[in-house]
């Protein structure tokens, strides 16, 4: 086996279990079928690159599990005594869109049965902590209009509340207690306390740029195209990444910039396909600034659509337009897929 086939194969077993028993098991050949949509003399060290960080970033349902696991009996959270701290949890169904919060908890439920012998249905008292669980928080904007709503409409006057996350990133972390969760609270006059757990945390500030764990381009490629949709936004620019800084998830700084421009490439290319794209659908995933989000964590159950256009993008069925892009994660969504260049609703997470 040579060493491309090494390197599929190994991306496979990575993200074999992603999506399990909704779409195929991902195999060495299709792992091979999409990295030959990128630069072909590039390809290879491109496979390196990704197989290094994708071991990094793809968080599987065991590593969740043992997550959840160790934070039932956490002292720190639970103090002595985690399965009286537990019956006395509240745990809230808030969730306004999408199906991470029910699965999060049914998945928390089994770790607490297991380790405490509690159904979370008999959980949950007057005075209790508020426990919210999600999978991975991006821009944030999801769990702070969660949480806001709650806050103002239906929280106690006094109350603590842990959010509990598989992961986070910084930016999306600091906008909503600085901004979003801190007006609430002051505007409702309640005195609420809001504590976050997570698994991985993922360093992506603007003043964290240069040493930042997602895709942020040292340099633009010069390919015409890329040149003049970076060219093309005026608001809120790309400010480059000053190369050098600490690798965090990646494993070397030419390996970073190679995912970085090759990503770049194939998301200008996506967007290319349609006539009128969305502002927010950019290369490097779907967000407000620069040239995308960037994030390259996924989990084992969806794709985020704030990690690259061309990770999650696309049909393997079709063949032109919009949609002709082969995606490595496929990612499952409330709206129908060629829809999404040209609807809001439940696509910033």
């Amino acid at each position: 086996m040579d060493e491309r086939d090494e390197l599929l194969a190994s991306i496979a077993n990575t993200i074999s279990t992603y999506r399990e028993d909704e779409i195929a098991q991902p195999t060495p050949d299709h792992v091979g079928r999409w990295v030959g949509q990128f630069t072909p003399e590039n390809q290879l060290p491109f496979l390196r690159e990704f197989d290094h960080v994708i071991r990094e970033t793809f968080l599987t349902k065991e590593a969740v599990t043992r997550f959840l696991s160790n934070l039932v009996t956490n002292e720190k959270l639970t103090g002595k005594d985690p399965r009286s701290y537990w019956a006395r949890a509240n745990f809230l169904r808030v969730q306004r869109s999408g199906q991470s919060q029910r699965e999060m908890l049914n998945l928390f439920g089994e770790v607490l049965q297991q380790q405490c012998g509690l159904h979370l249905a008999d959980c949950g008292v007057e005075g209790g902590d508020y426990i919210y669980l999600d999978d991975v928080l991006f821009t944030g904007g999801r769990v702070a209009t969660d949480l806001q709503a709650w806050i103002t409409d239906r929280a106690p006057a006094n109350a603590v509340v842990h959010v509990i996350l598989i992961a986070l990133h910084t930016s999306g972390h600091y906008y909503i207690t600085s901004n979003r969760l801190k007006k609430a609270i002051l505007a409702s006059g309640k005195k609420v306390q809001i504590h976050f757990w997570r698994l991985v945390e993922l360093k992506n500030q603007k003043n964290q740029k240069d040493f930042s764990d997602v895709l942020w381009p040292a340099v633009v490629p010069e390919t015409a195209s890329v040149q003049a949709y970076v060219a093309s936004e005026e608001r809120f620019p790309l400010a480059l990444r000053n190369a050098g800084g600490a690798l965090g998830v990646f494993s070397s700084e030419q390996g970073r910039q190679l995912l970085e421009t090759e990503f770049l490439i194939a998301g200008v290319t996506i967007r290319s396909r349609t006539q009128v794209p969305k502002d927010f659908i950019r290369p490097l995933g779907c967000g407000s600034f620069g040239v995308g989000f960037g994030s390259l964590v996924a989990t084992y159950r969806n794709c985020p659509n704030n990690c690259p256009l061309a990770l999650w993008w696309g049909d393997p069925e079709v063949n032109a337009g919009a949609l002709h892009w082969y995606p490595l994660l496929a990612r499952k969504t409330y709206a129908a897929p060629e829809n999404l260049f040209n609807v809001l609703d439940d696509l910033i997470v």
